[in-house]
């Protein structure tokens, strides 16, 4: 059997949250920020309206007193011969300019300021920026967008215009830098070059984008390329304080690699730009890494015509389940084996809204199970915020869990919460299995329940690109349609996972991404699904 590693195994920057990095993980609470900063811009404009008043009444009293020393001084005892003058001298130099001093002295920024220290604390931090960084290399991985598409902002199902300057792509590569990740530094710093020679305008000098450009393809391994991007840094900075250092090394380097390989003259540097494919990216942790990428594409799907002929659409009644007979549930196939049902309307618009209402004040990081100690700890590989809503909570989540149970004749009552997930910025699970395995006995332990029988997934949101729901193992891609839900088997009727169930939820390339889950265990369903021997659906 395969093996797969184990759960366990992934603006502004003022003031953070109590929770680090957790702005980016979600798109319906990141949409507070967009108002928030409306509301610091209109304190903005007042502040600059306060300022250019006050300006204003400083430049009248300039002008003014301008125009009087002129006079005054052509013939000062002359002009202070008149008492009208003495007197409005002493009283200009004792009270007039107090008040001119006590107007400069004014602070009309106190009101922005004090603005700014309230919406501090949603700020996003250090860790929330580079986490929508990655979130971005992550999109550009997997849907294999080159950094011109995102820069341009050239994305599919895009309605806002948005561009990456120089400075941006710069600052994503600079991150990607300090992660080692030499990969992406290419890309992102190749591109701050690309429209740097195009002559956009930039803060960031052009030595400094050369200065990490050529030590990153340095560390991919490409000698000639990282010595052609050092002399040109030598050519721009003479004086760099590594640019020749790095130079001779990379010349002695590659002069000893081609000693090696009894070659003789230096080998030249290819001319092509760098871009998406020019490096192979490096392998990780995730032994399905191309397959899964390649399903969120919608390429490699194993949908044949022959297994279309086997998929039915059906109306559905629960086993004559009196809730359902009137009007019975619109059932479709999804897959033939393991068996994925999709249903629709099986939520209501008003009942979306209520469950995002209900869930968004308590969304927070999405958690996975530590597989050994069944602790829940946050991971990279799951970027998404969730809630647990209990069915006492509001009639809306008493009716969808009786409605579930209503539809897969499960009980629900050893359930877990229905759970509310939105995904932020590239929000995406990598595959995973959503029952306990073998080697993680104790992961549901402290429910006291049993395995995840069942899942019992509702797409809350239609998404504009990617956010689809794949299964690696076998081939498939289920795509988020709002309002309708989709439900599997984890396990066998012998109680065995069935490994096929492995899936991910890809990252959102575009949209925000709104899902509920409902977890169904085996205790209680011992009569609802008797147990079986072999390993069959």
């Amino acid at each position: 059997m395969r093996k797969y590693p184990s759960l366990l195994s992934l603006a502004l920057v003022c003031g953070c949250w109590s929770v680090q990095a957790e702005v980016f993980t979600s798109i319906g609470q990141m949409t507070d920020l967009i108002y928030t900063e409306k509301e610091l811009v209109q304190s903005l404009k007042e502040y600059i309206k306060a300022e250019e008043s006050k300006l204003d009444a400083v430049k009248s009293w300039a002008n003014k007193l301008d125009v009087l020393t002129r006079v005054s001084t052509l013939d000062p005892e002359g002009y202070l011969a008149h008492p009208v003058n003495a007197y409005k001298l002493m009283k200009r130099l004792n009270t007039e300019w107090s008040e001119l001093e006590s107007l400069v002295l004014q602070d009309p920024s106190d009101g922005f300021i004090s603005n700014m220290t309230v919406h501090r604390q949603y700020f996003p931090d250090q860790e929330d920026e580079k986490g929508a960084a990655k979130a971005l290399m992550r999109l550009q991985d997997t849907y294999k967008l080159d950094s011109e598409s995102f820069a341009r902002g050239k994305l599919p199902g895009m309605h806002h215009n948005a561009i990456l300057t120089v400075d941006d792509c710069y600052d994503m590569g600079k991150t990607a830098y300090n992660e080692a990740d030499y990969y992406h530094a290419v890309l992102w710093m190749q591109q701050a070059l690309r429209q740097m020679d195009a002559g956009e305008e930039h803060v960031v000098s052009k030595a400094d984008v050369l200065d990490y450009l050529s030590y990153s393809v340095y560390q991919m391994g490409d000698l000639p390329r990282a010595i052609e991007l050092t002399r040109r840094l030598v050519a721009i900075d003479s004086s760099h304080q590594r640019a020749g250092g790095n130079l001779r090394y990379f010349e002695k380097l590659l002069s000893k690699q081609l000693n090696e390989l009894n070659q003789e003259g230096q080998e030249p540097a290819t001319e092509e730009p760098i871009q998406l494919g020019t490096y192979k990216r490096p392998n990780d942790y995730l032994p399905e890494r191309e397959i899964y990428e390649a399903l969120c594409r919608g390429e490699g799907v194993k949908m044949t015509t022959e297994r279309r002929s086997r998929l039915y659409c059906r109306y559905h009644d629960g086993n004559r389940n009196p809730r359902l007979l009137l009007q019975p549930m619109k059932e479709e196939d999804e897959w033939d084996s393991p068996h994925i049902v999709r249903y629709l309307n099986a939520l209501s618009d008003q009942e979306i809204e209520k469950i995002k209402e209900l869930a968004k004040p308590r969304l927070a990081r999405a958690t996975v199970r530590d597989p050994i100690t069944g602790v829940l700890t946050t991971a990279n590989y799951r970027v998404s915020k969730s809630a647990w809503l209990e069915g006492e909570e509001d009639p809306v989540i008493e009716r969808v869990n009786q409605r579930i149970e209503d539809i897969t004749g499960l009980t629900t009552q050893t359930a877990e919460l229905l759970q509310i997930a939105n995904y932020g910025v590239g929000g995406q699970y990598e595959p995973h299995f959503d029952f306990s395995r073998k080697e993680e006995p104790d992961a549901f332990k402290t429910l006291g329940t049993g395995n995840r029988v069942a899942t019992f997934l509702n797409y809350m949101s239609d998404v504009e690109a990617g956010g689809a729901t794949v299964f690696p193992d076998f081939g498939a891609a289920i795509y988020p349609k709002k309002g309708t839900a989709v439900f599997w088997y984890n396990l066998f009727r012998s109680g065995e996972g069935d490994y096929r169930t492995r899936h991910a939820a890809c990252p959102v390339l575009v949209g925000s991404k709104w899902v509920s889950n409902k977890w169904i265990h085996e205790r209680g369903q011992e009569f609802r699904r008797p147990c079986g021997l072999t390993e069959v659906d």
